[in-house]
């Protein structure tokens, strides 16, 4: 499992730039994706939002733009620089202001059992050092009948992982160095998502910290998914 400490440190390191690499480097699918991410928590109807791993706030604010105003919305992230550029962009949208950005650490979630309705962490489960507690953390803080929604880097299909692959070990790397300096981080990025489980390892281990209703949809050939459950 990561070191959250080595963690912590390498999303401070590339705070600034981690926007434009995030859309460059998937090509802008990263939109589409956390489309299908708002359209499903939508459906869910939830008055109170837990955004995990919130990062830089583009989730967030993307829950802001897509769910009715009344809804509340809280962004999490243990690493203090990616709040602080959350906070900056929050201030280009008056609905984006009514956003919450705490820091708090997803294996010890500062807040109290059965706050929100809906639960969401993109691309951030694969970072954490203990996924059991931090899944089990996200189902304490869900009412009865809450909802979570992991979108999250999966296998690909069988077809498509050589071309994967090798975009993820030679290309991904060389174009993030350009982009941030910084491809040390990337090349551990990337190493994270081929060791990751595929959706029916991450269905399971949802089930064994207490969800039920587990779903899986692959996205983009595979190699991401989004998962829904039930607390």
């Amino acid at each position: 499992m990561p070191d959250p400490k080595a963690v912590n440190s390498m999303f401070a390191r590339i705070a600034g730039r981690y926007d434009v690499a995030n859309h460059l480097l998937s090509g802008g699918v990263d939109f589409w994706w956390r489309q299908r991410l708002v359209r499903s928590v939508h459906d869910a109807r939830p008055g109170a939002v837990l955004d995990l791993a919130t990062g830089s706030g583009d989730v967030a604010f993307a829950l802001a733009d897509g769910l009715p105003r009344s809804t509340a919305i809280t962004g999490m992230d243990f690493c203090q620089p990616m709040l602080d550029e959350a906070v900056k962009k929050g201030t280009a949208n008056p609905r984006w202001r009514q956003i919450e950005f705490r820091q708090g650490d997803a294996l010890a979630l500062p807040l109290p059992d059965r706050t929100y309705d809906a639960v969401t962490i993109s691309f951030g489960l694969r970072n954490m050092a203990d996924r059991h507690q931090a899944l089990v953390e996200m189902r304490r803080v869900l009412r009865p009948g809450g909802r979570l929604f992991v979108l999250e880097f999966s296998q690909p299909y069988f077809w498509f992982r050589p071309f994967y692959y090798a975009y993820l070990k030679f290309v991904l790397p060389a174009i993030a160095a350009v982009v941030t300096g910084d491809r040390s981080a990337y090349e551990y990025l990337c190493g994270s998502i081929e060791l990751f489980p595929d959706r029916a390892g991450i269905a399971a281990e949802i089930r064994r910290a207490g969800f039920g209703s587990v779903r899986a949809t692959p996205l983009t050939f595979g190699i991401v998914a989004l998962h829904e459950a039930m607390a």
